[in-house]
């Protein structure tokens, strides 16, 4: 059952959310993932600090400038989303490739882009298991879709992991719609589109 969260506001992050942007990030990839990226020599929390310090910077895809928060009355983060504009990926994951390299010593340069020029890419979204079912991930993707339009005049693209139905179903009863399949971290994904 749906339930409205009252006096959740959707705005913009800053710096003092990096470590809720890391959490939302690893919840969004996976914590198998995250292990993976981790490998043998590190560990989870390796993999959050990177993606903390990513947060904080301003030449990143995971910046804080590319992040919206939903926020509890008391200040609370309640769910974060993730965007920006895919003709910028190449730039903005040269910090990523750097940042792996330097903190986990692994180069993971290469492979398949999550998302192309032409689109606003909703790389992330995360809302907190206590925060969920009252429609602030719903909230976050149209506010942050909304924001790519804004900003670049391109249409809102995201990648959804085809054994995620609930997660398709919400993009779905958005407005998103099929836009074929792109790869991702080795998997073919769904890619969805909102005009």
């Amino acid at each position: 059952m749906n339930r409205p969260d009252p006096g959740v506001v959707i705005e913009q992050a800053t710096p003092a959310d990096a470590p809720y942007i890391a959490t939302a990030i690893m919840s969004a990839v996976g914590y198998e993932c995250c292990d993976s990226l981790a490998g043998a020599d590190y560990t989870t929390a390796h993999v959050h600090g990177l993606f903390e310090d990513l947060a904080r910077r301003t030449d990143s895809q995971y910046s804080y400038l590319n992040t919206l928060v939903a926020r509890t009355p008391d200040g609370r983060v309640a769910g974060v989303c993730i965007g920006y504009d895919g003709a910028d990926l190449p730039r903005l994951s040269r910090a990523f490739f750097e940042k792996a390299k330097e903190v986990l010593g692994r180069d993971l340069t290469g492979g398949d882009p999550e998302t192309t020029p032409d689109e606003f890419y909703l790389d992330t979204l995360a809302v907190w298991p206590e925060h969920r079912h009252r429609g602030i991930g719903g909230r976050l993707l149209l506010a942050q879709a909304a924001r790519g339009k804004q900003l670049t005049g391109k249409h809102a693209g995201l990648l959804v992991d085809k054994e995620n139905p609930k997660a398709e179903h919400l993009y779905r009863s958005l407005g998103f719609r099929s836009a074929g399949e792109r790869p991702f971290l080795g998997t073919m994904m769904n890619h969805l589109v909102l005009d």
